[in-house]
């Protein structure tokens, strides 16, 4: 009886360690893509600020805002 007990305990701990590692890897891969969506971010931020200096810029020229 003992050793019945003792084989479903190691059946429940090894179906526990693999989804822990599933869990693991799902959650390196969300790190990865949450990285790559900040840096992306970040690329569209720079982006919008340089056309918002070309604009004042055009506005400036065309005289539509003042210095």
């Amino acid at each position: 009886m003992s050793d019945e007990v003792d084989n479903i305990v190691l059946q429940h701990l090894r179906a526990m360690r693999g989804q822990l590692d599933t869990l693991n890897d799902r959650m390196l891969e969300l790190t990865q893509r949450v990285g790559n969506m900040e840096v992306q971010v970040a690329q569209l931020s720079v982006r919008i600020d340089r056309i918002d200096a070309r604009l004042d810029r055009v506005e400036r020229r065309l005289g539509l805002i003042e210095a």
